[in-house]
């Protein structure tokens, strides 16, 4: 694919010696002999009136990594390199894909940060202060990063982020120009122009897999659980070699399957919780005005079913357990380029919403059957039941446009969970007919 617009530039350099700027783009050079390098090195070299200049370009195997060495005057100081303005769209939601286009910067001692295009008002000059160990331009799937060399080189000391001028809708231009600083008149650092391949990025290290930081406020949380989930999906692709659908499908159940036990612990919990209400309910009423007894006897009937206080809590945690991965796969499904363009069964592409509608669908009504079981010969429950409701229609809406692979994960989790729902479902209905037979 073309990764930049027509007539603009992948870099730009400018030199800048005190107050003077030199723009490499506008001087003519000389190819020159790549000499001992190699035969995938190109060296282009240049008379002037501050002294010699000679650019080296290393070419990687595979295309997408650019090595660049520069040998200056010894008064440069600085480069200024200057990255697209924005990159080209070839995705079939071209909109979509705008809202994607940022900046993002690696600090040297921090985690990677992005500002995206719409961040920057018109004409704003914004400073990103360093050092840097990467600069990069990107939209969904793809980027254009400046790196420091992994070996030795000097990090980027900051960068100016420039907003362009902009009418409705989201911003598609914005500049940064990233200074490098030139020691003793030598420079050197690596552009990488190329796709946003998670294991690619990883390969290339300096935390550029981080290139995309999911998350957003709940980073912390969820970028950890994004590398598992992405780990854990390569894995039995490469393993299984399955298309991501079938992946996606084998590892909602596969999910499911693990948390089977703690699931029907917590179940059976909770299960115990309700066989004891009408004896907590009458120690409450009993001793309601002695408090310090009150708690003695719950205590005690607690011991008498092999329980703790802490047992009413243990029922809400196989539901936080799942929540990390799903919000994991929210911000997966996203921007990794992995799923872009995969079909399976009637969706083109997983990475795109269903153009049918059938997967949320599918998605709303097993929620709700899920639900539904759960509630078999449960106490009444005005609240639980509105949310039986409720609930399963405001997730189908609200993942009515998202990924078609990522209703297809909730659906399969959903329909997954139902057998275990349904067991425990005939134990709460024994467990109610065996006092009744009493």
């Amino acid at each position: 694919m073309q990764l930049v617009r027509d007539s603009v530039a992948l870099v730009s350099f400018r030199l800048i010696s005190g107050t003077d700027t030199i723009a490499l783009d506008r001087t003519i050079f000389d190819l020159a002999s790549a000499g001992a390098t190699s035969r995938d090195s190109v060296v282009f070299s240049t008379p002037m009136a501050v002294g010699p200049v000679r650019l080296v370009y290393h070419l990687d195997s595979e295309g997408y990594l650019l090595r660049v060495n520069g040998e200056v005057p010894a008064n440069i100081r600085e480069l200024v390199i200057t990255l697209p303005r924005g990159l080209r769209s070839e995705e079939a939601n071209i909109e979509d894909d705008r809202r994607y286009l940022a900046f993002a910067v690696k600090p040297v001692r921090n985690d990677a940060r992005s500002v995206d295009f719409s961040k920057l008002d018109s004409a704003e000059r914004r400073v990103e202060s360093g050092p840097f160990t990467w600069v990069a331009s990107k939209n969904k799937y793809f980027l254009v990063s400046l790196l420091t060399p992994a070996s030795n080189g000097s990090p980027f000391s900051r960068a100016h982020l420039v907003g362009a001028p902009r009418s409705e809708g989201p911003a598609t231009t914005a500049d940064v120009h990233v200074v490098l600083p030139v020691e003793n008149g030598r420079f050197s650092f690596e552009i990488y122009a190329g796709p946003q391949e998670w294991r690619r990025l990883r390969a290339l290290g300096r935390d550029m897999e981080h290139a995309n930081p999911y998350g957003g406020f709940m980073k912390g949380v969820v970028q950890p659980f994004a590398t598992i989930v992405m780990r854990a999906l390569l894995w039995m692709h490469d393993k299984l070699r399955l298309s991501y659908g079938w992946v996606l499908v084998i590892f909602g159940i596969a999910v499911r399957i693990i948390l089977w036990p703690l699931n029907h612990r917590a179940m059976r919990s909770s299960l115990k919780m309700q066989a004891i209400q009408p004896e907590m309910a009458a120690i409450q009423k009993k001793y309601r005005n002695n408090p310090q007894k009150q708690q003695e006897e719950m205590v005690r009937i607690y011991r008498e079913h092999g329980m703790s206080p802490f047992s009413m809590f243990s029922g809400c945690l196989p539901m936080l357990i799942p929540m990390p991965v799903l919000f994991a796969l929210f911000f997966v499904f996203q921007n990794t380029i992995e799923f872009r363009g995969v079909s399976f069964l009637w969706l083109a592409d997983i990475s795109l919403k269903d153009p049918y509608y059938i997967l949320p669908l599918i998605m709303g009504a097993s929620m709700y059957v899920l639900s539904w079981i759960g509630m078999r010969n449960a106490p009444p429950n005005p609240q639980a039941k509105m949310m039986m409701y409720m609930f399963p229609v405001i997730m189908t809406v609200a993942l009515l446009n998202m990924a078609g692979g990522l209703n297809l994960y909730y659906a399969v989790q959903n329909i997954a969970a139902l057998p275990q729902q349904w067991l425990i479902a005939r134990e709460r209905a024994r467990q109610t007919a065996s006092p009744a037979r009493r």
